[in-house]
């Protein structure tokens, strides 16, 4: 078959792209302006074998997510600014328990209810730090209609591999814009499943690491294998430990399965960059602004360069580094009062001069307004 075209709205996408990745299973609860994504899942789902279920609240959500992934579902929740601080708890679980999800989070302004209809980048912190305690982060910050689908894919592939949540961070702005859509023929696409275990059930041990890539294989409920789920700390059969050195060792697992393949992981967008002298650094929907601005700077001789993370964490400092080593001056638009720009000054240690763009009126920057600043550091 060949691939196909549609014309659908980014949060439309993300759910089209949930279900070729083999999601079978949605929990949450409606919240502006995600409501969309679980929309399509409670009308698509039931056709292809799967489940839908809202839940109580934002809590309960996640929960029937990690629930069903336990019992072997690819499972799906999605969410806004308060519903993903609702979420960050049973997060945390699903970080410490090795479970696979996949959390989209469609920012909008805030703190608390905040303004439900417009656009923010104020959850990006929360993404990376939001629930306590050390584990390694896997987000992802799509631009465009195509990328909300290829992006679901690929955060499904990845919490598969890794056994942990991956996080979708949308913006209003992308998740409600239409925009043409080409999706790949099914036969195309290249899943990743969780590893399931190749030993006998009395043989099984639920949290030994793969020596190469640090992750356990993961049994479902009900496939006749024995593991115990909790929020404490564990040793490889899954109790709870208070062991210094098998804490230790869990905890540092947690980080290095997901660091010892930062490379494979990290994604990004450059344009413009040989010789840069001024750097815009943006992503999400401001990343369509700031490309604009760029281009716009060059027509007029600056030496304007534009980068945009696409993986916000692992965050790609190495990446960026190397592309604008030499840039005078580095911009860094965005829809909160600063976070990634801490980000972006880390990746320079001092050897750019790093300026924030801060808007956080509910509205999406303009070409124009970057391409002021532009011009002012030039």
């Amino acid at each position: 078959m060949a691939n196909s075209v549609a014309f659908w709205q980014g949060n439309t996408a993300m759910a089209h792209g949930a279900l070729a990745a083999g999601c079978n299973f949605f929990g949450g609860y409606p919240i502006t302006p995600s409501t969309e994504i679980a929309e399509v899942m409670a009308e698509e789902l039931p056709k292809k074998g799967g489940h839908f279920m809202q839940m109580e609240d934002e809590i309960g959500g996640i929960a029937a997510a990690i629930g069903a992934s336990i019992a072997g579902a690819k499972a799906l929740t999605a969410t806004s600014g308060p519903g993903f601080s609702l979420k960050q708890e049973n997060l945390g679980l699903a970080y410490i328990a090795e479970i696979p999800i996949v959390v989209v989070d469609v920012m909008r302004g805030g703190p608390s209810t905040g303004t439900p209809t417009k656009i923010s980048q104020g959850d990006v912190m929360q993404a990376r730090w939001g629930t306590h305690g050390d584990h390694a982060t896997i987000c992802y910050s799509p631009s465009s209609v195509q990328e909300c689908y290829d992006l679901a894919i690929k955060a499904f592939n990845n919490a598969e591999r890794f056994r942990q949540p991956v996080i979708i961070l949308g913006d209003e702005v992308v998740g409600h814009m239409r925009e043409k859509v080409v999706t790949k023929d099914p036969s195309e696409l290249k899943l990743v499943n969780r590893v399931k275990p190749s030993v006998k059930p009395e043989e099984f041990t639920p949290y030994k690491p793969n020596p190469t890539t640090g992750v356990p294989e993961m049994a479902a409920f009900g496939d006749g294998y024995s593991w115990h789920v909790t929020g404490l700390t564990t040793n490889e059969w899954g109790f709870p430990t208070n062991d210094n050195a098998e804490i230790e060792k869990k905890n540092l697992r947690l980080m290095s399965k997901v660091d010892r393949a930062r490379d494979e992981i990290v994604e990004y967008e450059a344009e413009s960059m040989d010789g840069a002298s001024v750097v815009v650094v943006a992503y999400g929907s401001v990343g369509r602004s700031a490309l604009r601005a760029v281009r716009d700077a060059r027509k007029e001789g600056i030496a304007a360069g534009f980068f945009r993370p696409i993986t916000l964490w692992p965050f790609p400092d190495k990446e960026l580094l190397k592309a604008a080593l030499g840039a005078k001056t580095v911009i860094v638009p965005e829809l909160n009062c600063g976070q990634m720009v801490l980000e972006v000054e880390r990746a320079f240690k001092g050897r750019s001069d790093v300026q924030p763009l801060n808007l956080v009126n509910g509205e999406l920057f303009k070409p124009s307004e970057i391409f002021k600043k532009i011009k002012e550091v030039a």
